[in-house]
């Protein structure tokens, strides 16, 4: 008998941890409202915030052969745009429609945090040396919008006029 009720117990706890609601019957509710300014947030939770990864050289594309400052992405009220000069990103620049220039901050990594366009899952052989950056230094130029949420663009090392000036370690954060 003792064996069973420590099997159920057992399994009781590891089913609370698998659906991450705790013992907490009231951990769902809590979660419900995600909004900007939604009721409860604490101020620790106010400063943590979730990014969102994107390739920064598929997004330019071929438009880094020609200099200038060119549009990256467009998010809402935000508009990234990117300036080229001699083949390489010069750096990327932030405004909001009503707000005007974002702060943005420029991170570096050497692990590989965006993949490049297709699918998720490739096999081993149909995949070319030259189309992985295996061992190279990432610069990302990230945002923080209004609803806490950083937007983080990323390029390979190579592509960056500037190589790491001014970049901070990029650490993620789970």
């Amino acid at each position: 008998m003792k064996k069973i009720r420590t099997m159920i117990v057992t399994l009781f706890v590891i089913g609370c941890f698998a659906t991450g609601s705790g013992i907490n019957p009231n951990a769902n509710a809590q979660n419900k409202n995600k909004g900007p300014n939604s009721p409860g947030k604490s101020e620790k939770a106010k400063g943590a915030h979730k990014a969102n990864h994107h390739n920064g050289k598929q997004l330019l594309g071929e438009k880094i052969k020609t200099n200038g400052n060119h549009l990256l992405d467009k998010k809402g009220d935000y508009t990234s745009t990117v300036d080229v000069k001699d083949g390489k990103v010069a750096g990327v620049h932030v405004k909001h429609a009503k707000n005007g220039d974002v702060a943005v901050t420029k991170y570096k990594t050497h692990m590989k945090v965006v993949q490049a366009g297709g699918p998720r899952f490739v096999y081993a052989s149909w995949q070319f040396a030259q189309d992985e950056y295996l061992g190279t230094e990432w610069i990302g130029y990230g945002y923080i919008d209004e609803y806490g949420f950083e937007e983080i663009y990323w390029f390979p090392y190579d592509v960056i006029y500037d190589g790491d000036t001014g970049a901070i370690e990029w650490v993620p954060a789970y």
